[in-house]
């Protein structure tokens, strides 16, 4: 995980406020709580908390059925603190996830 500047003009004299990081698919996937809940509601799945066999095919059909990719993410959130919000992307790079958080964030 790397740490950024929203405004790269604030590097010397502040700390930085952005996360950038790479997820694989599966761990997208587990980021969106709302989704697994749904999914563990279905009769095929109702045992995935409790058998890590159906869990991972919940997930295999998450990941198939939604396009669920990997890739670069991004967070605001300050070092040592927890993020302000869900993670942006995917991005196919860490350069293009960094000039999305930079393009995106107010000063």
């Amino acid at each position: 995980m790397s740490q950024h500047y929203s405004n790269p003009e604030r590097e010397p004299h502040a700390i930085p406020d952005i996360q950038i990081f790479e997820l694989t698919a599966r761990e997208a996937a587990e980021q969106d709580e709302d989704m697994v809940y749904e999914y563990m509601k279905r009769h095929e799945f109702r045992l995935a908390s409790m058998n890590s066999k159906i869990r991972e095919k919940m997930f295999d059909v998450m990941i198939e059925q939604n396009g669920i990719t990997g890739g670069w993410y991004w967070w605001s959130c300050f070092p040592g603190r927890l993020p302000d919000g869900p993670a942006n992307g995917p991005f196919a790079t860490h350069a293009k996830a960094l000039a999305d958080a930079q393009s995106g964030l107010d000063d």
